[in-house]
């Protein structure tokens, strides 16, 4: 019998689960979504694009490997929640410096355990991704449930200056051999994980890490080679003042590489709506074509939103737009989720591009890494 106080669990659609606390005791609210990974919830938990979100991890046993101050994407966990049917008792590892449900109650993050996280995944997939309450507190599903209902869903919530850096900051290049100067790249964080920059200063790119509400002026005053736009939450209909700011840069022709929210956001600067996806696509398992190359990459994801390529056009055909003319680079073979953009010239000439998932995916895998040397090379003309 576990010695951890009782939890519960509560739907928007009313279905409640009970268990135990795990991590901190009290109340939270927001998106329940699960993720496929096996590996890597210290990255998940610290991925700023995870900001108001309740993830339910589908594999059952959690936290082996402890926690330590190398592996995190942030300098906070930014899961709302945490779900999980068997947590490690103790955490075995080398590297482990502390244990997951340690780490969580440091951080005021509730959680809860010894529940049935395959019924509840099962359910999220047929109904889909919704709000959802844990509590320690409150015994009455039918009284949480009510607040759940009151609480603030996913669409139309502006969320990436919440997650972003307040000041901006340099991570210098690394010497590459044959690159005498280094390429400058404002990057604007809109939740940016640790890795990004790192990988682009291992390509010799000097970072100039720049906060969500940053003016083309901004951009512009550190003389960049480039634009980059990085993973973050919300829903990017809700998030126009860097839309119109790409669109500047566009119009500027300054080369753009966007992940995950950047593509979304690059969508949309280029007249494209977006929509909810009904669960999302979440874990490190999921398999995309590069249609520029035909080669199939395994992916790391964490999206709920994605870009609505126009009806009637085929993926294969490109759309006219006042920056070139863009098309469909990348496709998820799961569901033919549009998962990357590209924006070419009239000589066909690649000017800016982005995707929907994460090529700087510290856990892995790293299927995708060349996308950065594909920016560095757009950058420097060689593309």
């Amino acid at each position: 019998m576990s010695s951890r106080a009782p939890a519960l669990l509560v739907l928007e659609d009313g279905r409640s689960f009970l268990g135990h606390a795990f991590g901190a005791e009290g109340e939270t609210f927001g998106e329940a979504v699960f993720s496929t990974g096996m590996t890597g919830y210290q990255e998940t938990l610290t991925d700023p694009s995870y900001h108001r979100q309740v993830v339910v991890m589908t594999a059952p046993h959690v936290g082996n490997t402890g926690m330590n101050d190398d592996d995190t994407e942030s300098a906070r966990i930014w899961v709302a929640g945490y779900v999980v049917r068997d947590p490690a008792r103790v955490p075995s590892n080398w590297r482990s410096q502390r244990s997951l449900d340690d780490e969580l109650r440091e951080q005021g993050v509730v959680g809860i355990s010894d529940i049935d996280t395959r019924a509840l995944t099962r359910h999220l997939r047929e109904r889909g991704a919704m709000r959802v309450g844990i509590s320690t507190t409150e015994t009455d599903a039918g009284a949480l449930l009510q607040r759940v209902l009151d609480s603030g869903g996913m669409v139309g919530a502006n969320l990436s200056e919440a997650v972003s850096t307040t000041e901006a900051y340099v991570v210098a290049a690394a010497s590459v051999a044959g690159r005498e100067k280094p390429l400058v790249v404002a990057a604007i964080d809109l939740g940016i994980k640790t890795n990004t920059p790192r990988m682009m200063s291992e390509r010799g790119v000097e970072v100039h890490v720049l906060p969500a509400a940053s003016t083309i002026e901004d951009v512009l005053a550190v003389e960049p080679d480039g634009l980059f736009f990085s993973n973050g939450p919300g829903d990017p209909a809700a998030t126009t003042d860097q839309v119109a700011l790409l669109q500047e840069a566009l119009g500027r022709g300054l080369p753009y590489f966007g992940i995950c929210f950047g593509n979304q956001l690059f969508g949309r600067a280029l007249g494209f709506g977006t929509y909810k996806l009904k669960y999302g696509h979440r874990g490190i398992n999921q398999p995309v074509m590069d249609r520029t190359t035909g080669k199939v990459e395994v992916t790391a994801h964490n999206h709920g939103f994605a870009v609505q390529w126009p009806d009637g056009v085929p993926l294969g055909e490109g759309v006219p737009t006042p920056y070139g003319m863009a098309s469909v680079s990348h496709v998820c073979l799961n569901d033919d989720v549009v998962e990357g953009l590209e924006l070419r010239d009239d000589t066909g000439a690649l000017k800016s591009f982005s995707v929907q998932y994460h090529p700087e995916a510290a856990a892995g895998p790293h299927d995708a890494a060349y996308l950065f040397d594909r920016f560095t090379s757009l950058m420097d003309g060689t593309a």
